[in-house]
């Protein structure tokens, strides 16, 4: 991706950086998105509906999907303050073509393809 976007070696530091500081973040709300997703299975399965708590787990999956799609578009900030307007351009290009959809970071396809 680097050579595609012809990143001279100080870019490549500074989004290695940024990945880096966003990593943990990023893994840590994606883990907390899947447990209120799958705490939400069961009560929406289940042969009498709860609607009470149905509602609340449903409102805290969208708070957990919220929370790590603000989490990934500052990190697509970060990367996108390093690099030129005509790299960005061409990652957006690229990962569309390459399936990535949304214009992501390189190397983590643009999102978690959930949308």
């Amino acid at each position: 991706m680097a050579q595609k976007l012809a990143l001279n070696s100080d870019q490549q530091k500074k989004i290695e950086d940024t990945f880096q500081q966003h990593r943990l973040k990023l893994v840590d709300l994606d883990a907390t998105l899947r447990r209120e997703e799958i705490t939400l299975e069961p009560l929406m399965a289940a042969d009498t509906l709860d609607e009470a708590k149905t509602v609340a787990q449903i409102d805290k999956v969208a708070q957990a999907r919220a929370e790590l799609e603000k989490a990934n578009a500052r990190f697509l900030v970060g990367i996108r303050r390093v690099l030129t307007a005509d790299q960005w351009k061409k990652l957006q290009e690229v990962s569309r073509t390459d399936g990535g959809g949304r214009g992501g970071p390189p190397g983590r396809g643009g999102g978690r393809g959930r949308d």
